[in-house]
């Protein structure tokens, strides 16, 4: 496998695969995930080599049922002392989070990095442009960002040397544009990996209960002290470029540092430039030292603007008469685009640049909506239920995977789409709000059922609604990349069927079928509706693509 490569080569590497590889330099010994793209590959990559004749003894991997088991796994393996890795998409960060903010106030035995990838411009997410770097200060939680697949295996293993240093866990973040982002990147040495783990009893240090957890938060904080002492002078956080009459500079991190380089390059320019590997904690003396001399200072970021926010604060005493350019010329919305740093630096410096071609995409692209593979038995559950439903005022609830599809044409059956399980848990209130008179009918996969639909539908039984929900079970996590999960066939893994679930959730209307047998099905969704309790229809029949992976 090309991710288990010898040692001083250069082998052109997915930013994912660069992650992988700079967790196996490390030497990692658990991993856990749940897989959501810009994110997915990772896991895919770590399950390959599980799998494959070279794996690595004494290297743990699994798929978890949701981040929240994920990261609750990962927090087991590190009070048991072995090096962890928890990987997601942000919107994984919100679930485990329940999970995460005490663990960052216990603090790891065991070295333990987080890798969470966001998507600015949410090309593979419906929910919002997540930006985790809200997170350091609401988690106390070392974030580092790297930009390049280079930078993605450095990084890495410079996280979980900081972990083993200051015993707490370290986040690195990425986004789409780092994730799937292809160069050449140095290999290191694979070292052998330990023996298992022991977990060694240690309430004082493993157990939150007041009035302990007090005590634990201050430690926590004192952890980031240090911690920041390192940020000041550490290596991942770079200056570059020559001092210019006008006295102008940039700070950026990230992917964002990136389009900085290449703007520079363009405009022949060589500004001062410092570059944060460090988001949390900012190595502030070193911003400072920076900015002290400059009378304009621009900041480059995507999203919400963290750092333009703290620059600001650090300018008060540095150098009050700063001008801090940032979100006033760049964007706070979607990703950055080459041309929109080009010409945020052009102001920055009161450069003229030739004017840059312009192009109508409205008028040049051929419009089309996303569209259900050819063959996907998601066209026959929307077709049947469309007819089913037919002149009946039903609302219809969708949910996160490929079925999200039935909101645009030619299916137009999606009312309303939150995050993964929320068709459930939503469903459930419209029902009761409206007294159970309204039709409604919710869709969610079968990986997100496990993932977090169980609880919902549970909470819909006890509470006595009655929406029919639609468990579209095609054998596979399809969208992110046809992952498995635990109602399908794995090695020797037990299966966990989710009727079997659903029944013992007690729910008494519960058919299985196959939407090939349209008139059965139907017919099904029609008598469904009617019920005075909740039930649900399996609509099962595999993805053309489900043992791609599996």
């Amino acid at each position: 496998m090309k991710i288990l490569e010898k040692a001083n080569k250069r082998v052109p590497f997915l930013g994912n695969e660069a992650i992988v590889r700079g967790a196996l330099e490390a030497g990692v010994q658990f991993v856990s995930t749940y897989p959501g793209t810009p994110a997915s590959e990772i896991g895919d990559t770590f399950f390959k080599l599980q799998r494959s004749k070279n794996k690595i003894k004494n290297l743990y991997f699994e798929y978890s049922t949701n981040e929240k088991v994920a990261m609750e796994a990962g927090i087991g393996a590190s009070f048991s002392g072995l090096k962890a890795m928890v990987v997601m998409k942000d919107f994984g960060l919100n679930v485990c989070a329940d999970a995460l903010l005490p663990f960052c106030y216990t603090g790891t035995k065991g070295p333990t990095v987080i890798i969470v990838a966001d998507d600015p411009s949410c090309h593979s997410s419906a929910q919002s442009e997540q930006n985790t770097r809200a997170f350091a200060q609401l988690a106390h939680i070392p974030i580092l960002e790297p930009s390049d697949p280079q930078e993605c295996k450095d990084y890495v293993k410079a996280a979980f040397k900081l972990s083993a240093k200051f015993k707490m866990p370290i986040l690195l973040r990425t986004t789409t544009r780092v994730n799937h982002q292809t160069s050449f990147v140095d290999l290191g040495k694979i070292p052998a990996i330990k023996a298992d783990g022991k977990f060694v009893k240690d309430v004082h240090r493993f157990n939150t209960m007041p009035p302990r957890v007090f005590s634990m938060h201050s430690e926590m904080l004192d952890r980031i002290k240090e911690i920041k002492k390192e940020a000041e002078k550490s290596e991942l956080n770079l200056t570059s470029g020559k001092q210019v009459s006008s006295k102008i500079g940039i700070i950026t991190s990230g992917v964002s540092y990136l389009y900085v380089k290449e703007a520079l390059a363009d405009l022949g320019m060589n500004l001062p430039l410092l570059k944060l590997g460090f988001f949390h904690p900012l190595p502030e003396k070193k911003i400072k030292n920076f900015i002290k001399p400059l009378k304009k200072v621009l900041i480059v970021e995507e999203l919400e603007p963290f750092l333009e926010r703290e620059v600001a604060i650090l300018a008060k005493d540095a150098n009050p008469r700063l001008q801090i350019m940032g979100k006033e010329i760049i964007p706070e919305i979607g990703e950055l685009k080459p041309r929109i740093v080009l010409s945020a630096i052009a102001k920055l410096a009161n450069k003229k640049i030739k004017a840059l071609p312009s192009v109508d995409l409205e008028k040049v692209a051929v419009k089309r909506t996303p569209q259900l593979c050819p063959g996907c038995p998601y066209w026959l559950v929307f077709g049947g239920v469309k007819k089913a439903t037919e002149g009946k005022n039903v609302v219809y609830g969708g949910d996160i995977g490929c079925y999200m599809l039935a909101g645009v044409p030619p299916h137009n059956i999606q009312d309303y789409l939150f995050c993964m399980g929320g068709s459930m848990g939503i469903a459930h209130g419209i029902k009761k709000a409206t007294n159970n008179k309204q039709k409604l009918i919710s869709f969610v996969g079968d990986s997100s059922f496990f993932h977090v639909g169980i609880p919902a539908l549970i909470n819909a039984v006890h509470n006595q609604s009655n929406p029919l929900i639609i468990l579209l079970d095609n054998s596979t996590t399809a969208m992110t990349g046809h992952q498995p999960h635990p109602g399908i066939k794995i090695d020797s893994m037990p299966i966990i069927k989710p009727e079997d679930v659903v029944k013992a959730c007690q729910v008494k209307h519960l058919k299985i079928i196959d939407p090939v047998n349209q008139g059965e099905f139907i017919k099904a969704v029609k008598d469904f509706l009617e019920k005075d309790t909740v039930s649900v229809i399996i609509a099962r029949r595999p993805c053309l693509f489900a043992n791609r992976v599996n």
